[in-house]
């Protein structure tokens, strides 16, 4: 549901469930400009908050660990003079009761 989600947004979908060790990222995506590493966080109720307050500074971190890993094995393509594009998201679905799913894209997130 999340990779259709995107895909209808514009993104190439390159992976899902992509596997380093125990380290496991959702969706790998371009959108012909960036690779974006996904983090697809879903809730089914609200009593726990919204999806994006599971997303922790470990969970991140985890994130660009398993994406460091794949750019290594997967060379993103660039100029000699160019830095690639590489961004880190979260996409939060909200599924409750019989409602349209709901969607919260949270695009570039950096922790400091």
């Amino acid at each position: 549901m999340a990779a259709d989600w995107l895909r209808n947004k514009g993104f190439n979908i390159l992976h899902t469930n992509w596997r380093y060790s125990y380290y496991e990222i959702d969706i790998i995506a371009d959108d012909g400009e960036t690779l974006h590493f996904i983090e697809v966080k879903t809730r089914t109720t609200q009593l726990f908050g919204d999806p994006e307050d599971d997303v922790t500074d470990k969970k991140i971190n985890d994130l660009m660990t398993a994406a460091e890993e794949y750019m290594e094995r997967n060379p993103i393509p660039h100029a000699a003079d160019t830095i690639p594009q590489v961004q880190y998201d979260v996409l939060c679905v909200t599924l409750i009761d019989d409602n349209e799913p709901e969607y919260y894209f949270v695009e570039d997130v950096y922790l400091y």
